[in-house]
């Protein structure tokens, strides 16, 4: 198992399939920043055409061919092996450059564009194998590292392309020289790093290619909607491409005009908004601690709606024609708030995006996977192309970039709050990475005991109302909880209970059809291999000290002989949410940052089980720490 994320690059797969990757990424930044570039500030002028109009077609020709295609090339990827499929289209790529280098010598805006779609249709080709080959190589707690560094990688290629191809662009005869040596140098890297990826063989090697886009698309779709989760996860993931289609196509744009900057200020943008992604990806894997944490997903949503906000008020006005240099604009008002905004957008894009791919890959059939992305490859390219033909239309009939912006941002909060609405388990994880960041922090011990599969028990003391928040917060696996009733019923955090189908219960005395009922749903959960906890005590401690474990848990294990898994929570008697009560300003004010512990022991065989045992086990993991 990887330290952190960046230990995955002493993995020969790892690195070799990184830098292929980022250099492929870097060739199409510089190209199609060049590109961009000069038809915002020298195409557009010569032809004499709309400059939003130029840019939003080239966006709709690289995207084009991932909708055509994609379909095809996620059943070539399923089929064949994939290290040797991505030679193959690495060399294509080197192609592909030649003949913008010779674009670029005859100045020749039409072929520029025809390079582009070519360049599109050979990314279309290479989509599906770059999040479905990680699967195969990485184990499942490296998946979020290993997606948080591709995507780092992904945008720092994004960042360097642009820089180097604005300014290239921009400095005459030698720039473009300069440029076409270095889109030949790079794909030539690219092709010899791909050659040490190691094999992948496939798992779909008898599969029957289908040469119809439609019919197989439509396949596609049907079978990633038997898995809910996965394809509103896709849904997702398309609106970010969209979303982000919308920015990175008019930065250049609303640079010139909004923000009265030349083509430096407009690359300087541009870097910007892609270091922010490249950061929030990296961050991934920290504030989620090494699991797929589908509360990040929220929490990027909510910052890609107000920072994005923030760039329609900081620039409400446009008309300029782009004099200022880097230097002449950061002395404007604003300029830096501008900056701010755009890496905060990016960085909140980063955790927005990062989870919802490694969900996919996580929660899919590992002999669909390739298909599955190469579906969501479609969407995006209908959400993208769908964003070029918005952004076209809106600001040829009288919009502005930043009442565009504006708009998006509005969108964006509109479509997370459905996709929550559909999925509250995003919403769900999100509440409870809330809490374990910001009230509580908590240190984890013994997570290796909790087994990878199978049904187990989790058996804890309960010493506040939050317990399975920080339990559930703190495991990889999801977990059902059975608590009291009167505790599922506690408003905001019944919608947790519900969503995570945690199990009420009640002694006999109280409601015995209501205890009969979350027996059965016990064992129903554990004969589906899933993860049970309970608290044995059957109460909240008064006093900081262990209740007495009730003869519960020894029904549900004669009923459901499986492991038991002792636990214990230290530190949560002094924290805001347990019955300890204080009269002290002071005292209150630091149980509002509460250094917790979730201990965990070595499972305890079923025929082992007795409840004077468990609460042995478990007062001894708790120790003298209540």
């Amino acid at each position: 198992m990887a330290k952190n994320q960046f230990s995955l690059f002493k993995q020969k797969f790892f690195s070799s399939y990184f830098i292929t990757q980022a250099l492929g990424a870097l060739n199409d930044n510089v190209f199609k920043s060049a590109l961009l570039i000069f038809i915002a500030y020298q195409a557009a002028d010569q032809l004499n055409l709309n400059s939003d109009m130029l840019n939003n077609i080239a966006a709709g020709l690289f995207i084009l061919p991932f909708f055509l295609f994609s379909a095809t090339a996620g059943q070539i990827a399923e089929k064949y092996e994939k290290s040797a499929l991505i030679r193959k289209i690495k060399v294509f790529e080197i192609i592909i450059m030649c003949c913008a280098v010779i674009g670029f010598f005859i100045n020749n805006i039409w072929f520029l564009l025809f390079v582009l779609f070519l360049m599109g249709f050979q990314s279309s080709l290479f989509g599906p194998i770059k999040y479905s080959i990680l699967p195969s190589h990485l184990k499942e707690d490296e998946l979020l590292g290993g997606n948080g560094l591709v995507e780092m990688g992904t945008f720092l290629a994004i960042i360097i392309g642009t820089v180097i191809g604005g300014v290239l662009i921009g400095r005459g005869q030698i720039g473009v020289h300069i440029l076409s040596g270095l889109l030949l140098a790079v794909s030539v890297i690219g092709y010899l790093s791909s050659r040490k990826i190691p094999s992948t063989p496939s798992l779909q090697s008898n599969l029957k290619i289908n040469w119809n886009p439609v019919s197989e698309t439509w396949r596609t779709f049907k079978f990633a909607r038997q898995n809910r989760v996965v394809f509103l996860s896709i849904l997702g993931i398309s609106w970010f491409w969209f979303y982000g289609a919308i920015f990175l196509t008019q930065i250049p744009n609303f640079t010139k005009v909004s923000l009265n900057g030349n083509d430096l200020v407009a690359t300087m943008v541009l870097a910007t908004f892609s270091i922010g992604i490249g950061v929030g990806s990296a961050l991934c894997e920290f504030l989620s601690g090494r699991k797929v944490e589908l509360g990040l997903v929220p929490f990027g949503a909510i910052g890609m709606t107000w920072f994005a906000l923030d760039i329609y008020f900081a620039n409400p006005v446009s008309g300029f024609s782009g004099e200022l240099s880097p230097m002449q604009y950061l002395a404007q008002d604003n300029s830096i708030r501008t900056l701010i905004n755009c890496a905060l957008v990016g960085i909140f894009g980063g955790f927005y995006i990062v989870p919802l791919y490694a969900l996919v890959q996580e929660r899919c059939e590992r002999s669909h996977l390739s298909r599955v992305i190469a579906g969501n490859n479609i969407l995006n390219s209908l959400f993208m192309v769908i964003a070029a033909v918005m952004g076209a239309v809106l600001l040829g009939n009288g919009m502005t970039i930043p009442q565009l912006f504006l708009l998006t941002a509005i969108l964006n909060a509109v479509v997370a709050i459905y996709i929550f609405t559909l999925v509250p388990e995003f919403l769900m994880r999100f509440l409870v990475w809330i809490l374990i960041h910001t009230i509580y922090r908590v240190r984890k011990q013994g997570l290796e005991n909790i087994p990878d599969d199978g049904p187990c028990v989790l058996v804890c003391n309960h010493v506040s109302y939050v317990d399975a928040l920080i339990i559930g917060g703190s495991i990889r696996r999801p977990v059902r909880f059975v608590m009291y009733y009167k505790i599922f019923k506690i408003p905001v955090l019944s919608f947790i209970f519900k969503t995570a189908k945690a199990i009420p219960i009640a002694g006999r005395k109280e409601d015995e059809k209501l205890l009969n009922k979350a027996m059965y749903q016990i064992s129903e959960a554990l004969e589906q291999g899933e993860i049970v906890c309970i608290f044995p005590e059957g109460k909240l401690t008064h006093d900081g000290e262990m209740n007495e474990f009730k003869a519960g848990i020894e029904k549900i294990i004669e009923a459901s002989p499986v492991p038991v898994v002792p636990m214990a929570l230290q530190g949560l008697w002094h924290s805001l949410f347990s019955r300890k009560r204080t009269n002290k300003l002071v005292d209150r004010i630091k149980r509002l940052r509460t250094r917790v512990s979730l201990v965990i022991g070595e499972p305890v065989a079923a025929n082992s089980v007795t409840k004077e045992r468990l609460q042995e086990k478990v007062s001894n993991l708790r120790g003298d720490n209540p």
